[in-house]
Order: structure tokens, then sequence, then C-alpha cells
């Protein structure tokens, strides 16, 4: 599973859910959903939203069982 920390970053940055999705044009839908793990997005969606909160991607995302700081 991929695991995130775009909630919190999103929220550190003053960002609501539709802020960050009109900034990486998707819905507010689908930043809720990869937020709850429930959607795993793209590697360019990836790369947008880590863009847009000023992280690297593999700080913003990796895989469940591994050190997010590996």
């Amino acid at each position: 599973m991929l695991c995130n920390r775009v909630k919190e970053l999103r929220a550190r940055h003053g960002f609501s859910q539709t802020d960050i999705a009109q900034r990486v044009g998707v819905t507010r839908q689908t930043i809720g959903f990869i937020e709850k793990g429930e959607f795993s997005p793209s590697i360019a969606l990836s790369l947008r939203i880590a863009k847009h909160l000023h992280i690297p991607v593999d700080e913003l995302f990796w895989l469940e069982g591994e050190d997010e700081n590996e």
C-alpha cells in the first residue's frame, strides 16, 4: 500500500483539499481519496503534488512497511 503525508503537509501550507486539487488539476475528492490511502496517484500526479507542497516526492509518498526516510 502507498502511504503519504499529503494531508499533513497540505494543512501545514494552509491549503484546503480544493486548493491543492485545483493546483494539480484533479478534483477535491481525488485528494481526499489519496489522503485516506484509497487511491494511488500516478507518477505525474505525485510529482505535481510534491512540487506544490515543496517536498521531494519520496518524502511525500512511500510504500507501507518501509521507513518513510529510507
